[in-house]
């Protein structure tokens, strides 16, 4: 992801090949609450902000959004392993981040106090960090940098935009929850939506109803954990991954589910709200991360405590 120089390789975590496993990346601020040391860094710079991290660099950073979302993958590798010591196929963890090593020792510092296994810590200069995510194998690119989060999608790597909210999500299993239109399917029915309005929507759905959808921007973060659930029975599998869309069941779900069938995608539960707010049901769910278009989707699943990722159809 960067030069040697500028990553640090965690050896107390087993490396993993990047051609096989599921890869995250994570940026310090998604991860860590580091929202009053990016106001220091905004209104002083970069040194002050440098200087900072230096002198505290032995005071634990709390938890951000990404935090419980992060130890709940760690449970599905450690449950991968004990079904299959051998396995190749988990999740592997790398942060991003625009420190300098030296600064960065912080953040280091309080991912091994919470037992976080995160495998390698790769610190960038380059005003866009997202150029290395491919070479990297990424399938997931978290951030709450929203500029960051365009350029990745841009890149053609599944990206979403964190939120920094309090988070209280149990820790097992992982729970994902994924908008339908614009987050895994392409966003073709929400356009004739815009220019049509419902009507022509239900229209268009019904005349495509047997056309799979084009593919949304976390198609491919969605295809790979569903092959890592498929290695578990469902009554024991350590993911469960949930479709919370605004279509209607009765007039648009039937085209999402053809093409989940299609795609080879199990969802162990779809929900059609039919416009309905997505707050009580995500409540009721209580998923790890919630994956979304829609701003008013995202606040209202925040309002409920829900840690949510905006994937922006506007970059």
């Amino acid at each position: 992801m960067a030069e040697p120089e500028s990553t640090v390789i965690n050896t107390d975590v087993n490396q993993k090949d990047p051609s096989e496993a599921l890869v995250i990346a994570v940026t310090t601020r998604a991860i860590f609450n580091l929202e009053e040391e990016h106001k220091l860094y905004l209104e002083k710079g970069k040194e002050e902000y440098a200087r900072h991290q230096q002198a505290n660099q032995d005071k634990l950073l709390p938890p951000g959004t990404a935090f419980a979302f992060i130890q709940a993958v760690q449970y599905v590798n450690k449950k991968i392993l004990e079904s299959n010591p051998e396995e190749k196929d988990l999740f592997d963890i790398l942060v991003l981040s625009n420190n300098s090593p030296e600064s960065g020792v912080r953040i280091i510092n309080s991912a091994k106090h919470y037992g976080l296994e995160i495998s390698k810590f790769c610190f960038v200069s380059d005003k866009d960090s997202t150029q290395y995510l491919k070479s990297h194998g990424v399938k997931l690119f978290l951030s709450a940098d929203r500029t960051d989060v365009c350029n990745a999608l841009r890149r053609g790597v599944s990206a979403a935009l964190v939120f920094q909210q309090e988070v209280q999500a149990p820790s097992t299993p992982l729970r994902v929850v994924f908008d339908g239109d614009a987050v895994l399917f392409s966003d073709e029915t929400d356009q004739v939506f815009r220019e049509q309005g419902l009507e022509g929507a239900v229209q268009y759905e019904r005349a495509m109803e047997a056309v799979p959808m084009g593919e949304g921007p976390l198609k491919a973060f969605a295809m790979h954990l569903g092959k890592m659930r498929k290695k578990f029975s469902q009554e024991k599998s350590p993911i469960r991954t949930y479709l919370v869309t605004a279509r209607s069941g009765r007039d648009m779900g039937i085209r999402a589910i053809k093409t989940l069938r299609e795609w080879g995608l199990a969802i162990d539960e779809a929900f059609f709200m039919d416009g309905a707010p997505k707050g009580p049901i995500l409540a009721q769910i209580q998923p790890h991360i919630f994956f979304d278009d829609g701003l008013h989707n995202i606040q209202g699943a925040r309002n409920v405590g829900v840690p949510s990722a905006w994937v922006p159809s506007c970059c």
